[in-house]
């Protein structure tokens, strides 16, 4: 049965969609996991990452959520072991779809666990690509998952929104799901000469450590080689051949991290 990760953070341009898709990568390719990724985020970037147009596919994550197709209907093969469940602007009109009509939506926050219903049985591990925000998509996300990982980049506002988002989280997890658990925070896009992120990153750290929070030790390197490969390879950089490039190797040190770190579950 999958683990069910969800990257969150309640703003854009942090990487969510670089840390999902190359964690999934690294962990299908090197360690041959059966990886899962759900994009719920409007936008459609994993399905972009891949090379692919979110507005090809018959059906997305909007319609499993909708009951309208089973998740088999939706998913598709990306990648040996890396599946997708992909996502369109559709999800920007899904609240206002469901939340008029709380007569046939009777589970709001349950429509996405309801619709995946057993499909965790088929991966070792799910991701699921959160939009910016902690809104109605991102309650639905937090519900379905057994764990969060926080990206964040480290700057002033970025390390306050973290510590709001865990607060946020711990609320959640209160009325709508006791086994969920903050499974790590992570810094993306580090410029480590510079003096402000170094700051940010020690006061992250201290935060998580006084929060019983785990913190990676690996960083992901704010690098163009990751734009580059979805650009001209129409893949992930790890699968790319920016794989070599030793910022982007930083995902290694981020899989065997994420390999050894066991969550305790209902944890913040």
């Amino acid at each position: 049965m999958a683990e069910i990760y969800s990257i969150s953070m309640n703003k854009g341009g942090v990487g969510k969609t670089s840390l999902v898709t190359n964690l999934a990568s690294i962990l299908a390719k090197k360690y041959k996991k059966k990886v899962l990724i759900i994009d719920t985020d409007a936008q459609g970037n994993s399905s972009i990452a891949f090379g692919k147009n979110p507005y090809d596919f018959e059906y997305t994550i909007y319609d499993v959520m909708l009951g309208e197709c089973t998740p088999k209907d939706a998913i598709r093969t990306m990648k040996r072991n890396i599946d997708l469940l992909p996502a369109n602007d559709d999800m920007n009109f899904l609240e206002f779809d469901v939340l008029p009509h709380l007569d046939k939506y009777t589970r709001p926050y349950y429509l996405l666990k309801d619709g995946m219903k057993d499909i965790d049985q088929e991966y070792d591990y799910i991701f699921i690509d959160t939009p910016p925000s902690l809104g109605f998509v991102a309650g639905n996300c937090l519900t379905y998952a057994n764990h969060v990982i926080i990206p964040f980049v480290p700057e002033m506002y970025d390390v306050k929104g973290l510590i709001r988002v865990v607060k946020a989280i711990a609320e959640f997890r209160n009325d709508y799901n006791p086994s969920l658990n903050v499974a790590g925070v992570i810094g993306m896009k580090v410029e480590s000469n510079t003096a402000l992120h170094s700051e940010m990153l020690q006061e992250a750290r201290k935060y998580c450590n006084q929060s019983g929070i785990y913190m990676y030790e690996t960083v992901v390197p704010k690098s163009i080689a990751f734009a580059k490969a979805v650009a001209y390879s129409n893949v992930p950089a790890i699968l790319s051949s920016e794989s070599k490039n030793k910022l982007v190797k930083s995902y290694d040190e981020v899989a065997k991290e994420f390999l050894i770190n066991k969550p305790v579950k209902g944890k913040v």
